[in-house]
């Protein structure tokens, strides 16, 4: 297939569909390096005894690399396309957990951490730069449907993961699984290129999608934008309470003396902590195509203001009440259907203000927030042995997320605003496309 056939999808409408399924499906195979953590702690720490908050710094640097490389690793799939780099990350993941099996030292954890963070970041940049430029028509959908595949890559193999780690060692499991994960993101990645000359060509948009940048700016360019920033700030102040959940929702659940009390809903019965985590990264799944669909009619700030404020409130919800196994499940679902949406509605609303030519290094970019969020999970544990309760750390959580929600309606729109009526005003300056984003077909 021609670029330009595959740049106009001419005679083949289908074809961007394929590419968005692929996508999904390479972002499920690595979505365990980060939510299936949580279960390898426990299980670390009693082989070894290195102490959870020294086998936590493992996950913090995992998100340091994955987060604070990846504006690099965006620059490679915006230059090559997808597909060298989709092969390299799975191949880079496979290692990272294979690693872990045989992990003696914090050192070798520690660097298997690096390698996985490399892996996962160019599985991210790819399939988010991928998503960006073959939907412009539907990018807050196509960017939750592609999110989505961590949450559901998550839900679908949280059960096996843990069974597994309890009937053959959390070494065979590291081992099994990620070879599997591997694997799979090699063979789709193989399938997948990014459209000729940066973007879909598309005759008329489809839905209520907002309008996108006048022009294309440069990743050092959007370093000097204040409404940047502001992106980044709320970035980093939604994230950290997710993150923290996600690390540790296995030591909350133990530490509120609920995580192997049975929980019977929708006609299923499990282990409150395997049940709140099969729910959560289920809901995590759904909430990215869902408010990705819902700012693409409703706008982008108001529905980061709405999930923001949900958030806020189910955080505050979860530590009062959670001590219930029942109402555990519950409300860690609502948290992560209001968190979920972040790694939709943040690339979104880059591409959105920034353009699509440099779309996976810009999005990428402000993605490094998810990286200074991570700093704080240690902190996060280090505070709830200090004071002896999760009190102080879920409080914090929930202001941060009604910050963010603040700064979306009252900051960050009207800026965005602003900027879009001066770029009417002023006269477009074209952007060279440089080398093709993508492989030739």
């Amino acid at each position: 297939m021609s670029d330009a056939t595959a740049a106009g999808g001419a005679g083949r409408p289908g074809l961007r569909w394929v590419q968005l399924v692929s996508g999904i499906v390479c972002m499920a195979g690595v979505a365990n390096l980060q939510y299936g953590w949580t279960l390898f702690v426990g299980p670390l720490d009693a082989a070894h005894h290195w102490g959870k908050p020294a086998i936590q710094v493992a996950f913090t640097i995992f998100i340091l690399t994955e987060t604070w490389l990846i504006p690099g690793l965006g620059y490679l799939a915006d230059r090559f396309g997808p597909r060298v780099c989709l092969v390299s990350g799975g191949i880079f993941c496979a290692v990272s957990w294979v690693l872990n099996a045989y992990a003696e030292t914090l050192a070798v954890l520690y660097t298997s951490a690096v390698i996985g963070g490399i892996g996962v970041g160019m599985v991210v940049s790819c399939c988010f730069g991928n998503a960006l430029r073959w939907f412009p028509d539907r990018r807050g959908l196509a960017m939750g449907l592609t999110a989505s595949g961590v949450g559901f890559g998550s839900a679908v193999t949280v059960a096996p993961l843990a069974a597994m780690i309890k009937s053959s060692g959390y070494e065979n499991a590291f081992i099994y699984f990620g070879i599997g994960q591997g694997v799979l993101v090699v063979v789709l990645g193989m399938l997948m290129f990014a459209p000729a000359g940066g973007a879909f060509r598309i005759g008329h948009a489809h839905g209520h999608a907002p309008a996108t940048a006048a022009r294309d700016y440069r990743p050092a360019e959007i370093l000097r934008q204040p409404v940047f920033w502001v992106m980044y700030v709320m970035f980093v102040l939604v994230a950290a309470g997710g993150l923290m959940a996600t690390a540790q929702l296995a030591t909350i659940a133990k530490d509120f003396g609920i995580a192997d009390t049975p929980v019977a809903l929708f006609g299923f019965t499990l282990p409150a902590l395997v049940f709140a985590l099969t729910l959560d990264r289920t809901i995590n799944g759904v909430s990215r195509p869902l408010f990705g669909w819902i700012s693409d009619y409703l706008g982008r700030e108001n529905t980061m203001t709405l999930a923001f404020s949900i958030e806020s409130v189910g955080i505050v919800a979860l530590y009062w009440f959670g001590q219930s196994p029942l109402a555990f499940v519950v409300l860690t679902g609502i948290v992560f259907l209001a968190w979920g949406e972040i790694y939709s509605m943040f690339p979104t609303v880059c591409t959105d203000t920034f353009g699509t030519r440099f779309a996976a290094t810009n999005a990428s970019t402000l993605y490094t927030a998810k990286g200074a969020a991570a700093l704080l999970v240690p902190l996060s544990a280090l505070l709830t042995i200090k004071t002896g309760s999760w009190h102080v750390t879920f409080m914090i959580a929930a202001v941060m997320n009604a910050v963010a929600a603040a700064l979306a309606l009252f900051v960050l729109k009207p800026m965005r605003a602003k900027m879009a009526q001066a770029a009417v005003a002023a006269p477009v300056r074209e952007v060279p496309l440089g080398a093709p984003a993508g492989e030739a077909r």
